[in-house]
């Protein structure tokens, strides 16, 4: 199909369709569904790839503005041990299933920092750090984002099925599901208080893209001789003290975190457009196996030791 379109239609369409990331409908799963479409209709513009690395970076400091220092602060005296043993070992599982499984590293990489930390922003986050390929991005994204809507259905009934109390649940859904929206949407479905838990936790589980990105940008160096340094991060915690010491400006943080996360679904929308089908289909069922193996371990683990003492 793309023989019969010149570059300037082709680019018309890209542009028709970032601009139709900024609907509100329009989630994460949405866009990558677009790009792997276009992707498949062999309508790719090849100016749009050397770009997707910066949107993500950008995107993911401008989320920061809309991060409450204060609320994290608050909500990590109870849930940051949690989130921290969550944290270190579902990366320390994944890393090792990724190995007995035979995945791609990098694929591997990306799988358990999503399951592990928030999703998308941190395949996001980690990907500016290793340079993987567009397939091994979307096929994370993929994946992440089918456990996602899957959670987003059973976690509110397994939670009435064991009688789990507000708070019990906020801090179960912000722990083991993997994408912010989708904690959110879960945490809301179950109740007000649980909601204002899952949120909380969440934050502190998402500031976890911070040591990780570094930490892996360091043992990159061991592997390369040379570290590439996720400056990135270093403006996304800058981007959070700024909005924790201006509180005036609190509508235009709030236009600036919008502003990341419709740029963020632009970002996936493009990762999603750079795929190739044959390098996808390399990736194949270990990898979904991988990410299944994950959530379950996360999720049941997770459950267990909030449960324990009750």
């Amino acid at each position: 199909m793309s023989n019969n379109l010149n570059q300037k239609q082709v680019s018309a369409i890209y542009g028709a369709a970032m601009l139709a990331c900024f609907l509100p409908f329009i989630s994460p799963a949405i866009a990558l569904a677009m790009g792997l479409a276009l992707s498949v209709l062999g309508i790719k513009n090849s100016k749009t790839a050397k770009h997707t690395s910066l949107a993500l970076q950008a995107s993911i400091v401008l989320m920061g503005f809309g991060m409450n220092l204060t609320q994290v602060i608050s909500a990590s005296k109870t849930g940051f041990i949690d989130t921290a043993i969550s944290v270190v070992l579902v990366m320390s599982v994944g890393l090792l299933l990724t190995k007995l499984l035979r995945v791609d590293s990098k694929t591997g990489i990306l799988i358990s920092a999503g399951t592990a930390i928030c999703g998308g922003s941190a395949i996001a986050a980690v990907s500016s750090v290793i340079n993987p390929k567009s397939s091994q991005i979307s096929f994370s994204l993929v994946v992440v984002f089918i456990l996602n809507a899957i959670a987003l259905v059973i976690f509110p009934a397994i939670g009435h099925y064991f009688n789990l109390s507000q708070e019990t649940f906020g801090t179960w859904a912000a722990i083991a599901i993997h994408d912010t929206s989708s904690v959110v949407g879960a945490g809301a479905t179950y109740g007000t208080k649980a909601l204002e838990v899952a949120t909380t936790v969440k934050l502190i589980r998402a500031l976890w893209i911070i040591p990780l990105s570094i930490v892996i940008a360091l043992v990159q160096k061991e592997k390369n001789g040379k570290i590439k340094i996720p400056w990135f991060i270093g403006l996304f915690v800058a981007s959070i003290i700024i909005a924790y010491l201006i509180p005036s400006g609190q509508v235009l943080f709030e236009g600036l975190s919008w502003l990341g996360k419709r740029g963020m679904v632009i970002a996936i929308f493009l990762i999603g457009s750079n795929i190739s089908l044959a390098e996808a289909k390399n990736a194949g069922f270990k990898s979904f196996a991988l990410g299944i193996l994950l959530w379950i371990l996360v999720g049941s683990v997770s459950l267990v030791a909030l449960t324990a003492h009750l």
